[in-house]
């Protein structure tokens, strides 16, 4: 489960981390008022579930009335990466000398959490782990001993954090470690960790993902949920039951099993295409969950072809292939082409009940893969001309 920006402060700021002034609002006129209670100049952040927000222009900053107006009516209600804003976090200005990175998560080749120091915050963290990984500090945990303090000012100190704020900056990393370990995190974070002019840190921005098998433990996060809800596609996923993740590409993928699900991404993305979703319907997937799960995806904007990747074991070729064929026909016409690949139990049956009209069948995997990346292809040159 993700919390909202203004969500993950609220929890850090229990817990003793610096943040600064905010307030939430949803209209126009509400950010003007919040802005002034703060005092200029403020920042105005979209609070959706995605990052690159500043890029996207969905965070402005603000000097006075005027600009505070005109950033609100901006932000609200746009698109977002596919997100329709709907509130605002109106935030004090913070006045930095420095931008740090500070987070924890769990590093599963290794069956550890990790701890993660850079003196690069403020960018894209990811694309820093890629270009210059040694500039991303790692300290590993042992959870049965948890962060020991020597091992937060280690980090800090092999990031080359500046001697005036490292106790600092490693006593937020060691409150990370306790809200991750506490709050049953799946990943904490924040980018940036904002030195001052008073040479004071400060969380200008966090973000706080929650494991979503243990709310039960978490009644207080878990009152959050709903309203850290996704987009509709995602509350859709969570209403039909299924693991969904929206991505950047346009190639819809459908699989059973977060495995078979990983590797065609893999694929899309080796054959030249780019995912626009992970979307496991699970092991037993029955026709009408196939149909509830070709509707999700056929509403994604951002898709333009689909490709169903089955494996037949507790599921049935041709069962999938009844609901395959039963969401389609529901269609005067197929808003998107769709490439099936059916393998395993009774998957030459499927092949055969498919309405070949409707769809695209493929043998391989490979086959099906690139037929899709095709499609998405010519669709959206299509739309571009």
């Amino acid at each position: 489960m993700k919390l909202h920006e203004y969500q993950a402060k609220q929890v850090f700021a229990e817990a003793g981390i610096p943040t600064p002034g905010s307030a939430l609002a949803e209209s126009v006129d509400e950010v003007v008022e919040v802005a002034a209670d703060l005092g200029y100049p403020v920042a105005v952040k979209a609070q959706v579930h995605v990052g690159g927000r500043g890029k996207a222009g969905g965070i402005k900053l603000a000097e006075n009335e005027t600009e505070a107006r005109e950033a609100a009516e901006s932000i609200l209600g746009m698109d977002l990466k596919g997100y329709t804003v709907e509130k605002v976090l109106v935030e004090e200005a913070v006045d930095f000398t420095n931008e740090l990175y500070v987070g924890v998560t769990m590093d599963r080749g290794e069956g550890e959490p990790v701890v993660m120091v850079s003196e690069r915050g403020g960018v894209d963290i990811e694309a820093v782990a890629e270009e210059d990984p040694e500039a991303i500090v790692r300290e590993h945990v042992d959870p049965a001993f948890g962060l020991h303090p020597y091992q937060a000012r280690k980090a800090v100190f092999d990031a080359d954090i500046p001697d005036e704020v490292a106790l600092d900056v490693a006593g937020v990393v060691s409150t990370l470690y306790d809200l991750f370990e506490e709050r049953d995190g799946s990943d904490v974070e924040i980018n940036p960790l904002m030195v001052t002019a008073d040479g004071e840190v400060v969380a200008a921005d966090a973000v706080m993902n929650i494991d979503e098998d243990a709310l039960f433990r978490q009644p207080e996060l878990a009152e959050m949920e709903e309203e850290a809800a996704e987009d509709d596609l995602e509350a859709k996923a969570n209403e039909y039951g299924f693991d969904y993740v929206r991505l950047d590409g346009n190639v819809g993928i459908i699989g059973n099993g977060a495995g078979l699900v990983m590797t065609t991404l893999d694929l899309v993305d080796y054959y030249g295409g780019e995912p626009a979703n992970f979307l496991d319907i699970g092991g037993g997937a029955k026709a009408e969950r196939v149909a509830n799960a070709l509707d999700m995806v056929f509403s994604d904007e951002n898709v333009d072809s689909v490709v169903f990747n089955i494996f037949g074991g507790i599921t049935r070729g041709d069962e999938v292939a009844k609901g395959i064929n039963s969401a389609l026909e529901q269609f005067d016409e197929i808003p998107k082409p769709v490439v099936v690949r059916l393998a395993g139990t009774n998957a030459a049956e499927g092949r055969e009940i498919l309405n070949d009209e409707l769809v695209t069948v493929e043998e391989t995997l490979e086959g099906a893969v690139q037929r899709a990346v095709e499609f998405a292809d010519d669709r959206a040159q299509e739309v571009d001309q």
